[in-house]
């Protein structure tokens, strides 16, 4: 029987891995696996080890296991190297949230836009860029799939420093469409789409079920989850995708301070400190059954929904050349009229043997081009910062998201979150 070797590096992060193991060991195909798991973290990946080990005798599967803290010794014959990294950890990442809120800076998430996904770029983006060099140089051929966030400024650098085709994967838009589609009373198999943007702020600007623009039904929706999103697509005939946690963080004009429908965001509207809390939760767990005597019950593989989702049916779609479509993030190339070609956009894919290819969208809508390119200005500039070490440009970046109007202020927040994270900007 064939083999196909899967190298998932940031195996730390236990409930993409333990997802993304339960889908493999789950879906039928006629090759096995080869599972290799790679982090930084000795102690972490030992015990994530453990755990997936579990899993493959729990499941009487003809899956092989190998891990280790060195990438390099797990790339070689890889088929598929999927990064989930994340430098610094949530330590680092609350020290992305709390500071900008001492200057009145108020973000439901902190990892994508705003000050804190703009600082989480610069120790994500040269930490990938010496990923992509190793998969370039070790395994060229191998699929090159990127979770990890700020997904657009990552795999700008990417492209920017190596060349290296990455592909960009997010579960937001399929999830968005699964919600217009439930929000309506349709089967979601029936309802397609057409969409176009940037990670975590991409426009649905095209609904229909069995080919019939179906938007009318969805929008009835409008007062339920994700407010904003709604009201976007009633006023300006898209519906923001994945929803209100996320897009706020780039319409931030609409929310000053904050002020998120009478309650305040990353506070008691999307609770920053409840994901927190929840990601230590899962991190924990995920410890204690890797550590304890026994097996597993059967509920452990119920399936598990997040980021890895989709992740086994485009490996499908790739194997067996089916051609499905599924929502990435890779080189505009033209595929969005009024963007750069070099830009870094979310759109659909026709994915199969040959790898991501985008669908061309000539009728993109101009209105969300200049949305779409207002973000990328950022994009670019984050880029740039991260790989040079540049805190004017840091700075500029901040400034240019609108988040702050004061130079001397945005200067003083830059260095003490430089600070704060000094360990991981040795290019600073």
């Amino acid at each position: 029987m064939e083999e196909r070797k899967l190298v998932i590096i940031g195996a730390g992060s236990a409930m993409f891995t333990e997802g993304l193991v339960s889908d493999l060991l789950s879906a039928p195909m006629d090759f096995k696996w080869h599972i290799s798991l790679v982090d930084i973290d000795e102690p972490v990946l030992i015990s994530m080890a453990k755990l997936v080990r579990k899993m493959i005798m729990y499941k009487n599967s003809s899956a092989t296991l190998s891990y280790s803290t060195d990438r390099r010794e797990e790339l070689p014959n890889a088929d598929y190297v999927v990064a989930t990294i994340g430098v610094g950890g949530r330590r680092a990442w609350e020290q992305d949230v709390f500071i900008p809120r001492k200057y009145g800076i108020m973000q439901p998430v902190g990892d994508t836009a705003m000050p804190g996904g703009i600082s989480r770029a610069l120790r994500m983006a040269p930490a990938m860029v010496d990923i992509s060099r190793d998969v370039a140089a070790i395994c060229p051929k191998a699929v090159f799939i990127n979770y990890s966030n700020p997904m657009a400024v990552l795999c700008k650098a990417v492209k920017k420093a190596v060349g290296t085709p990455m592909t960009g994967l997010c579960i937001g838009v399929a999830e968005s469409v699964w919600h217009i589609a439930e929000t309506a009373g349709l089967p979601k198999e029936e309802c397609t789409a057409l969409w176009g943007g940037i990670n975590h702020c991409t426009f649905i600007y095209d609904f229909r079920y069995r080919g019939k623009k179906a938007w009318p039904e969805a929008s009835k929706g409008q007062q339920s989850a994700n407010p904003f999103a709604w009201w976007f697509l009633e006023n300006q005939g898209a519906y923001l995708a994945p929803g209100d946690r996320h897009v706020t963080e780039f319409f931030t004009e609409y929310f000053p301070g904050g002020n998120y429908y009478g309650h305040v965001l990353g506070k008691d509207a999307f609770s920053f400190e409840g994901t927190i809390q929840m990601g230590d939760e899962i991190h924990q767990k995920a410890m204690e059954i890797a550590q304890s005597d026994g097996s597993l019950p059967e509920s452990f593989f119920q399936r598990l929904s997040g980021e890895q989702e989709q992740l086994i049916d485009i490996i499908q779609s790739i194997e067996y050349d089916q051609n499905k479509i599924f929502s990435a993030n890779i080189t505009n190339n033209g595929t969005l009229p009024g963007i750069n070609p070099d830009a870094v956009v979310e759109v659909p894919c026709a994915v199969g043997a040959h790898g991501f290819s985008a669908l061309a969208q000539p009728c993109f809508p101009a209105v969300f081009a200049a949305h779409t390119n207002r973000f990328l200005a950022c994009v670019d500039l984050t880029a740039e910062a991260a790989l040079t070490g540049s805190r004017q440009l840091f700075i500029q970046a901040m400034l240019m998201g609108g988040y702050l109007n004061d130079r001397g202020v945005a200067e003083k927040m830059a260095e003490e979150l430089l600070a704060a994270h000094k360990d991981y900007l040795p290019q600073f």
